[in-house]
């Protein structure tokens, strides 16, 4: 019986699994936008989603980089937690959840698998905002 159990295995080892979700998420916070396939994608957003709610909890204490850094250590590369502490935070300041999108896509040809892309919500108005400042420059 499946009670109480929840994740996907992955046909891997916890260890593995661990690993592939560590890498992932550092992958996203870096990139901030990715190709992976529908499974992954979506325990990929949960997992993310969790991380930055922890990130914007450990600011509001006392020494916000080491509580930061402390939460975070074990399940992203330090990388992406210093991303993630300078830049993403600001931008998801008032926002309470749902800080990625998973869309869908056609399968791989390969081997048929369903594919998918996850990004943060908040891409496309950086991409529009960088598009309208270098139209600007060349204006100038």
């Amino acid at each position: 019986m499946k009670h109480r159990k929840s994740g996907r295995q992955f046909g891997r080892k916890r260890a593995g699994r661990k690993a592939l979700q560590r890498t992932m998420l550092g992958s996203l916070v870096l990139r901030e936008r990715m190709e992976t396939t529908e499974a992954k994608a979506k325990e990929l957003k949960s997992a993310i989603d969790r991380m930055i709610t922890r990130a914007k909890r450990a600011t509001k204490s006392k020494n916000p980089q080491m509580e930061l850094v402390r939460k975070l250590e074990g399940d992203m590369p330090l990388v992406a937690i210093k991303k993630l502490s300078q830049s993403m935070l600001t931008r998801f300041e008032s926002r309470n959840s749902g800080y990625t999108r998973v869309v869908k896509l056609s399968p791989r040809k390969s081997d048929g698998a369903k594919m998918a892309i996850i990004e943060f919500v908040d891409k496309e108005k950086e991409i529009k905002k960088k598009s309208t400042e270098k139209t600007s420059k060349k204006t100038s």
